[in-house]
């Protein structure tokens, strides 16, 4: 772990599927000069040395969390995840990340109501405009989302954001385990991917946009990726 303020940090990520990738996460991180690796469990990869990382980055997938018995490596990830959690590390969970973060934590991950795909508006909760890494966001953004699990907020974490078809979008837990449910690391590129990807999934529903509706909103990209800049800088600060 690094101790020292102006140290390059060693951030490591894990990746479920190709076409999840950490995107503008990972531009940021080369920008910064930060070490910056990863573990593709779809490529059967190792897991790093817990001693060696200051940062986890959970990506997303379109696998469930309890499907260990078609991925088996899903075990393997929940036990190193709670290793990072309990060794102070910073712990960054988006979509399927955030999901398996509530999981370790002891919380319920299920079904949500409605499938949430494209981009749609995220209300910032009361708690977050109190909290050192959260106060910078307007009380509502839009974001990218590709869900169509929840899970309750931990016991000990905030909730952070809620969208309409979706009450518990993020949570904080002890103010360095971040789970997001939607996704502020997209690129333009990072969204032809996951579209070429799911196109069955893109099936017109009250919260399920059209592949022309998520990829024509470049605007959106801009602004997620400076919210997520500003959030990464913040955490930066704070190790």
């Amino acid at each position: 772990m690094n101790n020292f303020k102006n140290d390059f940090l060693n951030i490591h990520y894990f990746q479920h599927v190709p076409f999840e990738k950490p995107a503008y996460i990972e531009e940021w991180a080369i920008q910064k000069n930060h070490n910056f690796t990863g573990t593709h469990f779809y490529k059967n990869d190792i897991l790093p040395d817990i001693n060696k990382i200051d940062w986890l980055v959970i990506m997303g997938g379109p696998m469930n969390i309890y499907e260990e018995d078609k991925f088996p490596w899903l075990s393997k990830e929940k036990e190193f995840i709670k290793q990072a959690i309990d060794k102070n590390r910073v712990v960054i969970g988006i979509c399927l990340g955030s999901q398996l973060i509530a999981d370790v934590l002891g919380s319920k991950v299920y079904k949500n109501n409605f499938k949430e795909i494209g981009w749609f508006p995220v209300r910032l909760s009361e708690e977050a405009k109190e909290n050192q890494l959260f106060n910078f966001l307007p009380d509502e953004f839009s974001a990218f989302h590709w869900h169509g699990e929840t899970y309750n907020i931990p016991v000990g974490a905030f909730h952070i954001a809620e969208s309409q078809a979706c009450k518990n979008q993020a949570f904080i837990y002890r103010e360095r385990v971040i789970g997001l449910q939607f996704h502020f690391e997209m690129t333009a590129k990072a969204l032809n991917e996951i579209c070429n990807a799911g196109k069955e999934e893109l099936v017109k529903e009250i919260y399920v946009q059209s592949e022309d509706e998520i990829k024509n909103n470049h605007e959106y990209i801009a602004e997620a990726n400076k919210l997520m800049n500003e959030l990464l800088n913040r955490l930066e600060k704070i190790t």
